[in-house]
């Protein structure tokens, strides 16, 4: 393909408005944030990942090829020290461990509000 110079006056010339003229952004037309849990409806069939990080580790290969059966690896958390909870890899909330029925669950104890960019 042949390399052509881009002039912003080719986006018009289907008899478009010219370039000198741009309409502001009309505030009544960017809809509002949903009110109620049935404007979300839209959303409720995505699916997302949610992990509960428990601590971290840091360690080198050659130790970590040491490592076998009944091996520990210290976290840098304390017992009782709230836990990370990630959706899709962004961090949402921290929370405890809690015990239902035979398996793990996670309850939040708090949600992390983080500004978008």
């Amino acid at each position: 393909m042949a390399d052509k110079d881009f002039n912003l006056n080719d986006l018009n010339a289907g008899g478009g408005k010219s370039d000198d003229h741009y309409e502001p952004l009309n505030p009544d037309a960017v809809p509002d944030k949903p009110r109620s849990a049935a404007d979300l409806e839209a959303v409720y069939d995505i699916p997302v990942q949610v992990s509960a990080v428990l601590g971290k580790s840091h360690m080198q290969v050659n130790q970590l090829l040491k490592l076998g059966r009944g091996a520990v690896v210290e976290l840098d958390r304390k017992v009782g020290e709230a836990i990370d909870i990630y959706v899709n890899n962004r961090l949402v909330a921290r929370g405890e461990v809690v015990v239902v029925e035979d398996r793990l669950g996670i309850t939040m104890t708090e949600i992390i509000k983080t500004e978008r960019s």
